[in-house]
């Protein structure tokens, strides 16, 4: 507010603005300055690996994936009902790009979310009970309004970091919302908890209240990667320089064969040549 004060002041005064109206002016910009503050705070709190907003997701390559219905999600109200959002699909597709942006969209709605991959959870969750501040971290975790799972079921987990995320989900039970991306079908998440009921015991609870996305269909890396390659491929049309017919003429460069020989006999035979030559 000091940094504006006298901006603000020198305005008052050339438009004749009240004493009351320069405070409120003063107020609005500070509420304003804070309400910023506190969204970059969030995010920075969220802890996510890259900022990615839908402004730069391709909706065209997923049609089965509804654009209107993400951007009804952004407005974040399934997290005040205290629901769930599964992305389910293949790997490449986008999930962690829309579970970023959606996070995105909770930090500015005023929201704390705290963004892991499975792999990082699990880890950490590990290392907390080793230390004996598990609970502490739990307690962490739950001040969060979104919990961000990414990646469920690329990494093998241990027996006991599967039990201390079953225990994560299962306590944010229509307490708190969680966000799961994985590549497996839910038909295949026995792989990951090691045990049908474990598994069936997880599922009804994260997908009693959520919200299920398949995402399926061709890496959008990969798709990148080999536009980058059709752009780059060399052809003929890379020489303009040349005519036609030069790039279709091939040129056959007699070969040599170079071998090596004692001094003494190189002399001797370079003698023998000067001989004859004078001969």
């Amino acid at each position: 507010m000091g940094r504006e004060f006298e901006k603000l002041a020198r305005d008052a005064a050339s438009s004749n603005q009240t004493f009351p109206q320069f405070l409120l002016r003063l107020t609005e910009l500070e509420l304003a300055t804070r309400a910023t503050n506190a969204v970059i705070t969030r995010i920075k709190d969220a802890d996510f690996p890259v900022e990615k907003d839908f402004d730069t997701y391709d909706f065209s390559v997923m049609p089965q994936l509804s654009k209107p219905k993400i951007l009804e999600l952004a407005r974040c109200e399934w997290i005040t009902q205290k629901s769930n959002c599964c992305f389910v699909g293949s790997h490449g597709t986008g999930k962690t790009h829309i579970s970023i942006g959606l996070g995105l969209a909770a930090c500015r709605a005023g929201l704390r979310v705290r963004f892991f991959t499975a792999a990082e959870l699990v880890s950490r969750l590990e290392k907390e009970q080793k230390q004996y501040t598990l609970d502490r971290f739990l307690t962490q975790l739950d001040r969060a309004h979104l919990l961000i799972c990414d990646e469920l079921g690329y990494v093998t987990m241990s027996r006991g970091g599967v039990e201390l995320l079953f225990r994560v989900f299962a306590d944010r039970y229509e307490r708190g919302s969680i966000l799961v991306t994985s590549n497996l079908p839910f038909s295949e998440w026995s792989q990951i908890f090691q045990g049908e009921r474990m598994t069936a015991a997880l599922l009804d609870r994260l997908t009693h209240h959520s919200q299920i996305f398949e995402m399926n269909g061709e890496s959008y890396r990969f798709r990148e990667s080999m536009k980058r390659r059709k752009v780059g491929k060399p052809s003929e049309m890379s020489l303009p320089l040349l005519p036609r017919a030069a790039i279709l003429r091939t040129q056959v460069v007699p070969a040599y064969t170079f071998r090596v020989v004692p001094a003494y006999t190189f002399i001797s035979t370079l003698g023998r040549i000067a001989f004859r030559s004078l001969r």
